[in-house]
């Protein structure tokens, strides 16, 4: 299947948060559990049915996504590669990837986010699936300052967002991972740095929340959303991938798997993926399910 939809990954920034280990390296090559960060999120796109994706990083890192990830051909799907000279802010995302949208709607996830559900696969082609406006994806969390939060009114609808709030009005932050519809790059040329000087997602969604088309989904019991930019979370991350893969036998945040699943490859292709990393519990799961095992 491929719904049309164009993915964005946006793996830039400097990590600062993550040093001393991202001093060398991009956060999203970071390990969590078995698999470099950047698989989780790719594997979410590739869930919403989605086969034409950008790869967006710093001038140094593109580099070894390169080396990681190839053309895309492995997986039934086609990368595509651009710099983000500076970490300007994530809705620059569309700017910089514009001329290759060419106007097609589109997807956005965050590069160290990792977001678990059964039904995430049926979510994610659903919001793909819509017309016009722009999904995001809501959860609630303990600490929504870090993040942009959103609230809502008597009728559960969205009714405002705030970037980090001091004193947030809501427990529900807005994950990592945005639909929108063809006219995103317009709407993020409207924006206009923050007073930390980047272009703030939260604005962009704003402008679809203020004409009524932003539609907000709430993650709730029995998803989980991560996200692995503090050493803390990293690590919760990695225990949270371990616990699941050990415990009920299935993978997180493969893209093989996923690829297998979708259709975009077919057991053949799966098992090349496998043998080549014989030597792993993730090759020798990949093989299973190859083999119809799993």
């Amino acid at each position: 299947m491929d719904t049309g939809t164009k993915g964005i990954l946006l793996a830039g920034g400097s990590g600062t948060r993550l040093h001393p280990m991202t001093l060398a390296t991009s956060k999203q090559l970071l390990p969590v559990y078995d698999k470099p960060m950047i698989y989780y999120p790719l594997s979410t796109l590739m869930l919403a049915g989605i086969r034409d994706i950008m790869i967006i990083s710093t001038p140094d890192d593109l580099p070894q996504f390169r080396r990681l990830l190839g053309d895309g051909a492995r997986y039934g799907v086609r990368f595509s590669y651009r710099a983000q000279p500076s970490p300007d802010g994530i809705a620059q995302a569309f700017l910089i990837a514009e001329d290759w949208l060419d106007s097609a709607p589109c997807a956005l996830a965050l590069g160290d986010n990792l977001i678990f559900a059964d039904h995430l696969s049926a979510l994610m082609q659903q919001a793909a699936a819509r017309a016009s406006g722009a999904t995001v994806f809501a959860y609630q969390v303990r600490d929504p300052e870090r993040y942009g939060v959103v609230s809502f009114d008597a009728e559960g609808r969205a009714s405002a967002l705030v970037e980090k709030p001091a004193n947030p009005a809501s427990p529900w932050a807005v994950t990592g991972l945005y639909f929108y519809d063809a006219r995103v790059s317009s709407f993020a040329r409207e924006i206009r740095p923050s007073a930390r000087g980047e272009l703030e997602i939260t604005d962009l969604n704003r402008i679809y929340l203020e004409e009524g088309s932003l539609q907000v989904e709430k993650l709730g019991r029995g998803c989980a959303w991560l996200d692995a930019g503090v050493p803390d979370a990293l690590l919760q991350a990695g225990m949270f991938v371990q616990t699941i893969q050990s415990r009920q036998g299935m993978l997180v945040g493969s893209p093989a798997e996923v690829a297998f699943r979708m259709g975009f490859i077919d057991a053949g292709q799966l098992r090349v993926i496998a043998g080549e990393i014989p030597k792993t519990e993730l090759g020798r799961v990949l093989r299973d399910i190859a083999d119809g095992a799993q």
